[in-house]
């Protein structure tokens, strides 16, 4: 599952099952060694509130629970400018303290805290922890009871936000690292200039222009098993899956690991092949930059293909009528990608009406800006 807060996307990492089986743990594991003292729990502010309200209904033994709060973070960044413990009220000296984090990654705060109440007197200082980074922890600390050991990478949920949202998030989310690459799919009618527009923009971007014409081509021309999977389909006069389209896409994906981006042209067509090549995409930790509609006016592009089709000869752009049929083919299939795309804030148009510079320069106008926001 994935969730946005704010500008950020997070996946799914730990759900709420794991989260209440390594409480339990905990909770078991410190009684056990505590034995009959009466310990006092110290959370941490903001952060914590969640874990400790959990925790101490586990604790199979009497208990006090008392909460600090320390200002340490801002945005997804641990930062150095720890400020001054506020809210301890209760007496610890000579008492057994257990200090209860949602988290600890580089034990900026850690440290302050630790230090605070180890001059406070108490006679055993513990440190429990329901998340810990190793990888990011920097401090000379032992930390006595951890939950559950995650990688260096923001997460949010139970208790922990991303600049305030997500703290009510019965699980845990991680952040969503996405490669930095221009994605970009074409779309348009027939005629629209979808191919020689790709052309141009691959060359001037870097771009691996993948058709979904030239590779059902390829790899039935090859005879690939998913070449001879296609034409199976073809053979019996039915559409081929979508799924044999995605593989073969990714086929060519994983051809050019090292590409700064792909330009899809002729795939996604409907609502539910753009479902499918968001579904893959993620999976192969990327995503869309965007989608560029190149508009024009049916009479015009009709006209066109008309012309185009005494030179190449293609039947299909030689009749009228077959070419009112493919337009309203894309109406009815590929329009309500329109709507699919506006949703994620990823479609744009283009005037596809004018000289092939003309278009090409609106095109990079869009792209151009797309670079930025990436």
């Amino acid at each position: 599952m994935k969730i946005k807060l704010h500008d950020k996307y997070f996946t799914s990492f730990i759900s709420a099952r794991e989260i209440d089986a390594a409480l339990d743990e905990m909770a078991v594991k410190i009684a056990a060694d505590i034995g009959d003292v009466v310990p006092v729990f110290i959370g941490v502010l903001n952060g914590s509130f969640m874990v400790v309200s959990d925790f101490v209904k586990k604790y199979p033994k009497p208990c006090e629970v008392s909460f600090v709060k320390l200002a340490s973070y801002e945005g997804v960044e641990s930062t150095e400018d720890i400020q001054r413990l506020i809210g301890l009220n209760e007496n610890v000296v000579g008492r057994t303290v257990v200090i209860l984090e949602d988290i600890i990654d580089t034990g900026n705060t850690l440290e302050c805290i630790y230090d605070i109440f180890n001059n406070k007197g108490v006679k055993d200082l513990r440190i429990a922890t329901l998340f810990h980074k190793k990888e990011a922890f920097r401090k000379d600390l032992k930390i006595d009871y951890i939950g559950i050991e995650i990688p260096n990478k923001f997460i949010v949920g139970y208790g922990l936000d991303y600049n305030g949202l997500g703290r009510d998030l019965p699980e845990v989310y991680q952040i969503k690292n996405t490669q930095r690459m221009t994605n970009i799919v074409l779309f348009g009618k027939p005629g629209a200039g979808k191919g020689t527009q790709a052309e141009f923009l691959k060359t001037k971007y870097n771009l691996v222009h993948i058709s979904t014409g030239d590779v059902f081509r390829f790899n039935m021309k090859n005879d690939t098993e998913l070449g001879k999977l296609a034409k199976s389909f073809i053979d019996e006069g039915q559409l081929v899956p979508d799924s044999v389209t995605i593989d073969m896409l990714q086929a060519e994906v994983e051809k050019n690991t090292d590409a700064n981006g792909f330009i899809f042209d002729g795939f996604p067509r409907t609502t539910a092949q753009a479902e499918a090549l968001d579904a893959f995409l993620d999976s192969k930790n990327m995503e869309l930059s965007g989608t560029v509609a190149l508009e024009a006016n049916d009479e015009i592009l009709i006209e066109r293909l008309l012309e185009r089709g005494k030179i190449s000869g293609r039947a299909d752009d030689q009749d009228e009528a077959k070419i009112r049929n493919r337009f309203e083919e894309y109406n009815e299939k590929t329009a309500p990608l329109i709507d699919f795309y506006s949703t994620q804030e990823k479609f744009y148009s283009v005037n596809g009406i004018g000289t092939i510079k003309d278009i090409t320069e609106r095109l990079s106008t869009v792209i151009d800006a797309l670079k930025v926001e990436a």
